[in-house]
């Protein structure tokens, strides 16, 4: 749980960085990757990172641009990248604007009643949790993938060492 609004500011900064790094990455051909038929496509995970979706931080009043839940996934991967960088910097920006008592304050959510603070946390894991499910995707497009706690597969090679086993 967040107990200072410069304590999420520094933690959503980084784990955006992470986030913005894989977006950057994908392709207009991988965004129809999926684990299998029916399910969640590349394109849908990296655009529900990006849109509203009338989650857990407008529930809980911060007020930030994104685009509406409604709306239509682009089939762009550099718009979907681009928006997401907006999209976090917006709630980078809302969240400058809270003080650390707004982060007591409690609401209802998914039927459980969180503290401001707990909201943010969950909302970072929530966004590291798909951010996984992007990397397993993007290894089966064929994609690259960009190390964010560590090197990736491909960033070892780069720097002419082998990867961990």
């Amino acid at each position: 749980m967040f107990r200072t609004v410069k304590d999420f500011i520094e933690d959503y900064k980084q784990e955006s960085q992470g986030t913005q790094k894989l977006l950057d990455l994908l392709t207009d051909e991988s965004l129809g990757q999926s684990i299998g038929e029916g399910r969640r496509t590349l394109g849908f995970l990296a655009w529900h990172l990006v849109h509203d979706d009338a989650g857990m931080l407008v529930k809980i009043g911060l007020n930030f641009k994104a685009p509406a839940a409604n709306a239509e996934q682009p089939q762009s991967a550099a718009v979907i990248a681009d928006t997401y960088r907006e999209t976090a910097a917006s709630i980078l920006e809302a969240a400058s604007q809270w003080s650390d008592e707004k982060l007591l304050e409690s609401h209802n959510l998914f039927g459980q009643v969180w503290e401001n603070g707990d909201t943010l946390q969950k909302f970072i894991k929530h966004e590291v949790h798909h951010r996984g499910q992007l990397t397993i995707l993007m290894r089966q497009a064929g994609l690259p993938v960009a190390g964010v706690y560590g090197p990736s597969k491909e960033e070892w090679e780069q720097m002419g060492m082998t990867a961990p086993k």
